[in-house]
């Protein structure tokens, strides 16, 4: 079987590149251990977040930075193919977030969660997008961060907004009574998903428009809720048309993650003080700290998906040979809705 390793590191302030990552030959587990599975890997995530890992220090004390020469580890999906674990059995649907980018895994039984794909109608890449992380992380995010009440007449206004998270927050927010969601992106293709596909109010493609200028436009009243997956220039911008009152929810900061500094990044001086004067929330955002809502949160989006109340598109690339290539594509924006890499079948 193969594996991915992370045979260099990109640098501080560096782009990651393909050749960051190689593909190596490696055995597969054969005698597992007592209370142990071998797992078939079926689906990987490819995340923003992933870019921090890469460096020797990831900046986040939640987030363990990736070792040279080792296997690369995040976000999978598998079915159990041995088990030597008295909780599972051969067939099982199981997820974790320390998954190797790897054929075959040998894992503890008690170290993955089990997962009932009919919630999915069989989709098992959806735990890992809609139905998983990124979708609690936007669930929590509106729903605990974004003080979103139905009837108040709020703009929300989402960055990264063709995401994983963007694309479902912006959904979301809709669901949960937000009067007008308004999409930041980077091409006119991602304009017109969010628009005619999700039914967002508007969207801004920040590579050929002026946000500022455009933001005034659509969003006359104000903007009431933030949600933030890029930082830097484009919420600066954001923010300084944020009514007081409003609420940032800081979801990522993508525009930052190569760059060295601590996260969340700082802000500029004038930044700091229009949050400070118009008393906007802006806090550390972290979705582990919501760990028991998870299984009513999980059902609450299956729900969703299933009624197509929330819509979901996934960029695949099948292959795990093609890992470093997905994961680069997502960082400089290739993807629509959420990155996944196809490993195996059901």
């Amino acid at each position: 079987m193969k594996r991915v390793i992370l045979a260099g590191r990109p640098g501080v302030d560096k782009l990651p590149s393909v050749n960051n990552f190689e593909v190596e030959d490696c055995t597969c587990p054969v005698d597992i251990a007592d209370g142990h599975v071998l797992l078939k890997t079926l689906y990987l995530s490819v995340d923003p977040y992933m870019r921090c890992r890469m460096n020797e220090d990831s900046g986040a004390d939640y987030l363990e930075a990736w070792k040279l020469g080792e296997a690369i580890t995040g976000g999978g999906v598998g079915v159990v193919v041995t088990s030597k674990s008295s909780s599972l059995s051969v067939g099982d649907v199981v997820e974790s977030f320390n998954w190797p980018w790897q054929h075959y895994v040998e894992f503890p039984g008690n170290k993955v969660q089990k997962v009932d794909p009919s919630i999915v109608d069989g989709r098992c890449s959806l735990f890992l997008g809609a139905v998983g992380m990124p979708g609690l992380t936007s669930l929590f995010g509106v729903q605990e961060k974004g003080n979103v009440k139905p009837g108040e007449k709020q703009t929300m206004v989402v960055s990264g907004a063709a995401g994983a998270c963007g694309s479902l927050a912006g959904q979301i927010a809709m669901l949960k009574g937000c009067e007008k969601v308004v999409g930041i992106c980077g091409s006119d293709a991602k304009c017109k998903y969010l628009t005619e596909e999700l039914k967002f109010h508007a969207a801004i493609n920040y590579k050929t428009e002026d946000v500022e200028k455009c933001l005034k436009n659509v969003a006359s009243e104000g903007v009431d809720v933030y949600f933030d997956n890029v930082g830097g220039d484009i919420s600066n911008t954001v923010i300084r048309q944020m009514n007081p009152e409003s609420h940032v929810i800081l979801c990522g900061q993508i525009s930052q993650y190569n760059k060295d500094v601590p996260y969340p990044p700082p802000v500029p001086e004038d930044i700091q003080e229009i949050l400070r004067t118009k008393n906007i929330t802006r806090e550390r955002y972290l979705v582990l700290n919501y760990q028991d809502k998870f299984l009513e949160g999980i059902m609450q989006l299956a729900s969703w998906v299933k009624s197509g109340q929330l819509k979901v598109k996934e960029s695949v690339v099948n292959g795990i040979e093609n890992c470093g290539a997905a994961f680069v594509s997502m960082m400089t924006g290739g993807n629509i809705g959420k990155q996944i890499v196809h490993v195996a079948d059901l």
